[in-house]
């Protein structure tokens, strides 16, 4: 009996001075299971979904003028490849094309001689192709350009287009007043038809050598 008083204040001293050992037992103890606190498992979870759910920010960097003249570069002009191939230049030069230029007034020259046309129209065809001949003459005069045979070529047929031209008007003139016609032998009809088909063969080879310039 003594022995048991003992075993009984041993464990109510255990229980007042250990009032946590006391709980502990009666979580322990408790039929229905464990009845403490548990730790929450799904703060982890939350913080990994957000991390792995949150989009990353889109940092916005102004972008450079593309029109900013110290962002592009010059043109590589003196560069003969930049010229060359990627301006691909025109290789027909501007003596050329004053050159083709003449062709159609040669061309209505041509047609109004086999056409018989009439003195006045005749004149004044003459009279532009003179002035497009005086342009090209002022503009290679004592260039390279005015040894070339074209250049020649053109500046005598103009010099004889304009001679018959004249004589022609000077035949409308003065042909009423010549009683025989051995008289005016030159403002014939006979010799101004000559000086025509003349004219109309150095019309045809200067439009042939024109064609061919190149």
């Amino acid at each position: 009996m003594r022995r048991l008083q003992v075993i009984f204040a041993a464990i109510l001293c255990l229980i007042m001075f250990c009032p946590n050992c006391g709980a502990k037992s009666k979580q322990i103890m408790n039929s229905r299971g464990y009845v403490g606190t548990l730790p929450d498992l799904t703060k982890g979870n939350e913080v990994k979904e957000n991390s792995e759910n949150k989009k990353p920010s889109v940092i916005a960097i102004p972008s450079k003028e593309f029109n900013s003249e110290k962002e592009l570069k010059p043109t590589p002009i003196e560069d003969p490849t930049f010229v060359n191939i990627i301006l691909k230049p025109d290789k027909t030069s501007q003596y050329i094309n004053d050159l083709v230029e003449f062709i159609p007034i040669l061309e209505e020259i041509n047609d109004i001689i086999e056409e018989d046309g009439n003195v006045q129209i005749f004149n004044a065809k003459v009279y532009y192709f003179n002035k497009n001949a005086e342009y090209f003459r002022d503009k290679y005069n004592g260039k390279t350009e005015s040894y070339f045979t074209t250049y020649k070529k053109l500046m005598d047929l103009n010099t004889h287009a304009k001679s018959i031209a004249l004589l022609r008007n000077e035949a409308t003139k003065y042909n009423p007043y010549f009683a025989y016609e051995n008289e005016g032998y030159i403002y014939s009809k006979n010799n101004i038809n000559e000086q025509l088909n003349y004219l109309k063969s150095e019309i045809e080879e200067t439009i042939l050598i024109l064609r061919d310039a190149k």
